[in-house]
């Protein structure tokens, strides 16, 4: 039977049911094995790292799997359309994590496979010892979408991974399902056999969870160099929330024999008894959280639950939001894209948001879309992203702003036009601060622009899907309507980044840090360092939560009311770098395109005979100047 909870089951749950035997085995108590890793468990941090939602298709509105999510990290996030490749016998790719790494490793070649899929993903650039890009999941062409989450596993665990660990990381694994998987099952076989024949290297703790139109597969991989990983099957029946990821009850033959539920790797039973850990005799359940994981970060909460202010996990419970999900009256991929956007979670760690509604009745595989945020998407809007399209705009690719390694290196000139322009990541995280630094203020109005204009966006995608499948060539539909969808988007980003900032400016001024200035020190408060000082809990970083969600409720309390294109302000005359104005009545055609041709020749002559004729003034005033200063003498 599947673990996740489903709608049948919640009538039977009881408090103890679903509370966590968060108290260790007896059998833990034993001597701690030789520390392995020169950074052991009591030095590492508890990471409370990323989130993902599954909705089994038959809890859904329009009867379509829902899988959406994204990642915590300090870093540069940029959108990636990766091209299906053909890749030359004897091909490699290098995987692992360096020495930098908080429990170091060593990179490693492993064989590349002859033909790698189609995806559409976030890369990021900052994991202190994994090498850039980094990823956690997509959608790649044979719609299946995947999410990476962090789920720590035991101490002990933490303290026995070799120094010097090889095999493929979190992010290899995430990138390796997308390019060889054509089925969630299929993700876990082709991660869980990498991890067999090639090992792991760990951070501590990871999960994936993958989702196709019929299914979705946790997949929870644990520390300790030996290998050990399991996966659980989640059904049209089941919502799953990892946050962490986690599989609790596990039936010990899946290790043996094949089982239509269930997946681990051979040794994940025996380990557990040569350790101590469980014991078939007198153990009543193999429970993978207790033998091999960590309690939940926070306590269960009633759904609609409001977390205490001073909680250092808000909401971290996996078990509880699977309830709220429950309560929903067919998830609607509204509904998911605003439980991404929910303040709750949606904060300055967030690198992105991601919602794919995995559809069965598409004509074309490229038609398969992600709903992507560039970043938090509690202040950025959705842009619709299919499989068959082939640009965005370059102001969605990489930048250097928070990426790692920037501060301390010179721009290498191949990329100094792709630097120059405006960066959608960058525009969206100051609407962040601008906005959530008084969110009493800007954020009711801030989240109702960009749920208009997702409003508008899901009305506008329907027509063209359908444009799309009757097309000659469906990309170029698919790509008009995306790249400049994108612009639209960014160009509402500059415009209530505007309005925040001017009615702060009004309504007493921006802030000045209130920060310790050493005495003796000349530098002003604006000038000391900028990053959090001590080891901080989740509620001491950036975030816009007013309690709760919004001020009026969170994901759920506002369910069954949806953008409105009305609340979006006028944003036409706002301007995007090297774009001009970007017309914003939802046409991919009005947009304006830059000069070329014939046209940027006129503009170009024009801008120098102007200079021509400025400079022949210029010129001349100095001749004047000097023939008099002459006459003087």
């Amino acid at each position: 039977m599947v673990q996740g909870i489903t709608a049948r089951a919640l009538a039977g749950l009881t408090a103890a049911g679903l509370a966590l035997s968060i108290a260790a085995p007896a059998s833990a108590e034993q001597e701690q094995p030789e520390v392995g890793n020169t950074r052991v468990s009591s030095e590492l941090d508890d990471p409370d790292k990323s989130i993902a939602f599954y909705v089994g298709k038959n809890l859904t509105e329009a009867g379509h799997t829902l899988l959406g999510g994204f990642g915590h990290e300090p870093s540069s996030h940029w959108l990636e359309i990766v091209p299906a490749q053909d890749h030359p016998e004897g091909a490699t790719v290098e995987v692992g994590a360096t020495e930098d790494a908080d429990m170091p490793g060593e990179l490693t070649e492993i064989p590349q496979v002859d033909h790698t899929y189609r995806y559409i993903t976030s890369n990021y650039s900052e994991f202190a010892g994994f090498p850039a890009p980094l990823m956690n999941g997509g959608l790649n062409e044979h719609n299946v979408a995947g999410r990476d989450v962090w789920s720590n596993s035991r101490e002990e665990l933490w303290d026995m991974t070799p120094e010097g660990q090889t095999g493929p990381q979190y992010s290899d694994l995430s990138r390796f399902a997308m390019e060889r998987a054509a089925s969630a099952r299929e993700a876990v076989e082709v991660i869980g056999t990498l991890i067999d024949e090639r090992g792991y290297t760990t951070y501590g703790r990871n999960s994936h969870m993958f989702a196709d139109e019929e299914e979705g597969w946790v997949f929870v991989q644990f520390a300790g160099g030996e290998g050990l990983w399991a996966a659980e099957r989640l059904g049209p029946e089941d919502v799953r929330v990892s946050y962490p990821g986690y599989i609790h009850e596990f039936p010990v033959e899946a290790v043996e024999e094949d089982h239509p539920d269930f997946m681990g790797s051979e040794n994940l039973v025996e380990f557990a008894e040569e350790q101590g850990w469980y014991d078939p005799h007198e153990d009543e359940d193999f429970n993978l959280q207790d033998v091999y994981g960590q309690p939940f970060p926070a306590d269960e909460f009633a759904v609609n639950e409001t977390a205490d202010p001073d909680d250092p996990a808000p909401y971290r419970n996996p078990i509880s939001l699977e309830e709220e999900l429950l309560e929903f009256d067919g998830v609607t991929l509204e509904d998911m894209q605003r439980l991404n956007r929910d303040p709750r979670w949606s904060d300055d760690r967030a690198g992105y948001g991601q919602v794919a509604e995995l559809r069965d009745d598409l004509e074309d595989p490229d038609l398969a879309t992600l709903w992507v945020a560039p970043t938090a998407a509690a202040t950025a809007p959705y842009i619709p992203v299919a499989i068959g399209t082939e640009e965005l705009p370059v102001e969605y690719t990489q930048h250097r702003y928070l990426t790692s390694g920037a501060a301390a290196t010179f721009l290498d000139p191949e990329f100094a036009e792709q630097e120059a322009t405006e960066y959608a990541t960058q525009t969206y995280k100051r609407l962040m601060y601008a906005v959530c630094s008084r969110p009493e203020d800007h954020l009711v109005d801030v989240t109702a622009a960009f749920e208009g204009f997702d409003a508008e966006s899901l009305q506008d995608w329907e027509s063209v899907i359908e444009e799309a499948s009757g097309a000659d060539d469906p990309s170029e539909v698919l790509t008009d309507y995306s790249y400049h969808r994108a612009l639209q988007g960014l160009a509402l980003g500059n415009r209530l980044l505007d309005q925040a900032l001017f009615a702060s400016r009004e309504d007493g001024g921006l802030h000045e840090p209130e920060v310790e200035v050493e005495e003796g020190t000349t530098a002003s408060a604006r000038s000391q360092p900028m990053e959090l000082r001590g080891e901080e809990a989740a509620r001491d970083r950036f975030h816009c939560d007013v309690g709760g969600g919004w001020p009026d409720g969170n994901s759920l309390e506002r369910a069954g009311e949806y953008g409105d294109p009305e609340n979006i302000p006028d944003y036409s005359e706002t301007r995007v770098s090297g774009y001009g104005t970007v017309a914003e009545d939802g046409d991919a055609d009005a947009a304006p395109e830059a000069a070329s041709g014939t046209e940027a020749n006129h503009v170009g002559l024009a801008w120098g005979a102007g200079g021509l004729a400025l400079g022949a003034l210029a010129g001349a005033t100095i001749v004047a100047l000097i023939l008099r200063r002459r006459k003087a003498q």
